[in-house]
């Protein structure tokens, strides 16, 4: 490291550690698959005709289950002897390329071989109308040229840059996800300001004119588990997906602090959130049209998924990172993130320290507070798995308080390894 920044992180405490349990809602279903199975064999909206060539729309989220879920799609549209192919619906993700995006389904387990149905992927749209500010809407070219029945798939929660009646779910997943790059940078152009009203719009052309039939709509507890999973109607999305975000919204984990002054994550990753790390857990925003989780004054992050396929976008909403991050990165595929949804500061490069040692402590050094030893810091794996985390020994007395939080050992101090970073 250079001897500036050694000489300034010299002496710099790293707090005492605890291990905690968050307690949220738990409750699940037993059994999603077969809840699924059955709601799909008695909605009149599954129905499909023999022979029918159905494009089963799957995204690039991290939706629990989705190798499952998609397969049991597919099990019934040959139920019904129909013929269905899976085609990725993911925008810009995969680096936008059409092999790209396949080896994304691949990585979440959505192969041809397991789910018994072909991939096709393809980065190629057709022009369906425009809305009148302008905007053109796209599709996939596979699905509306070659498809007689398309469905889709994903999970309802909130996004992370927008409020609205409707955030992330069904009805984003066909203006975004199914208009792939094209589709996706049309409907990012004129910003997140305006992205509420947008989405709704964009994918009411696509119901209209495409042969959309159902959506299965997957709703998850704190503890990225299905609890509730829809077969919506094309004609019902409209209607039935704002009350399913607000179930989603209120099934959000947190970190149950409300102020911390330093937030070290573990991981990021396009499969944990379209951010790296969702910032409705950390409060850490990529546009100023959404808002909530704690006040964190700095944020480190230490490595990236190997499921992300080296997007490291989100890294730029940290203060710091790591050389091993940053060694993984595919930075033209995360570049085209941001030229693709045009918020072009989560892509940047964090500030690099050469591990997570000295991550840390740069983030104890510059967050504003007189006594370093009294840093508030919090420890989490990724925004995805927040029941058990680790916590600072400042804020103990707190945890002891709180009703939703089981300490389960320390105080610890952190064991790096000889190249300075933390087991995980």
């Amino acid at each position: 490291m250079n001897d500036i920044l050694t000489k300034l992180l010299e002496g710099i405490p790293i707090p005492k550690m605890v291990r905690i349990r968050q307690k949220f809602a738990d409750d699940k279903l037993a059994d999603p698959i077969g809840e699924l199975a059955a709601k799909l064999r008695a909605a009149p909206a599954a129905a499909v005709k023999p022979g029918q060539k159905v494009a089963v729309a799957v995204g690039s989220r991290g939706v629990s289950r989705i190798d499952e879920l998609t397969k049991a799609v597919i099990d019934d549209l040959k139920r019904q002897g129909a013929e269905p192919f899976i085609v990725p619906c993911m925008g810009s993700h995969g680096g936008a390329t059409a092999e790209g995006q396949k080896d994304v389904l691949a990585h979440l387990g959505v192969s041809e071989e397991r789910m018994g149905a072909p991939v096709r992927s393809s980065m190629e749209v057709v022009l369906l109308d425009r809305l009148p500010n302008g905007l053109p809407v796209y599709c996939d070219a596979i699905a509306a040229k070659e498809a007689d029945v398309i469905v889709v798939i994903n999970r309802i929660k909130p996004h992370t840059a927008f409020r609205g009646k409707v955030e992330s779910g069904l009805l984003k997943m066909i203006a975004i996800g199914l208009g792939k790059q094209k589709g996706a940078e049309a409907c990012h152009q004129l910003g997140f300001k305006y992205m509420a009203e947008n989405v709704p719009a964009m994918a009411e052309v696509m119901l209209q004119k495409l042969p959309i039939i159902y959506g299965v709509a997957v709703v998850e507890n704190a503890y990225d588990q299905i609890c509730r999973v829809e077969v919506v109607a094309a004609s019902e999305m409209l209607e039935k997906e704002p009350p399913l975000l607000e179930e989603a919204k209120s099934r959000l984990p947190q970190i149950l602090f409300p102020q911390i002054d330093v937030l070290v994550i573990d991981y990021i990753g396009k499969n944990i959130s379209g951010d790296g790390a969702d910032p409705n857990i950390t409060g850490r925003y990529p546009t100023p049209y959404a808002f909530g989780g704690p006040e964190v004054t700095k944020m480190v992050v230490l490595d990236l998924t190997p499921e992300s396929k080296g997007n490291a976008n989100g890294v730029g909403t940290a203060d710091f990172t790591t050389q091993r991050l940053v060694d993984k990165t595919d930075w033209p595929g995360t570049y085209a993130n941001g030229l693709t949804s045009t918020v072009c500061a989560p892509t940047k490069q964090a500030t690099t320290l050469p591990n997570d040692r000295e991550a840390i402590k740069a983030a104890v050094k510059t967050c504003n507070i007189l006594d370093y030893e009294q840093c508030r810091l919090v420890r989490i794996r990724d925004t995805l798995h927040l029941g058990e985390i680790e916590i600072s020994e400042t804020l103990l007395p707190e945890a002891l308080k709180h009703p939703q939080i089981e300490v389960l050992e320390g105080p610890y101090e952190f064991e790096f390894d000889e190249e300075g970073y933390l087991p995980k």
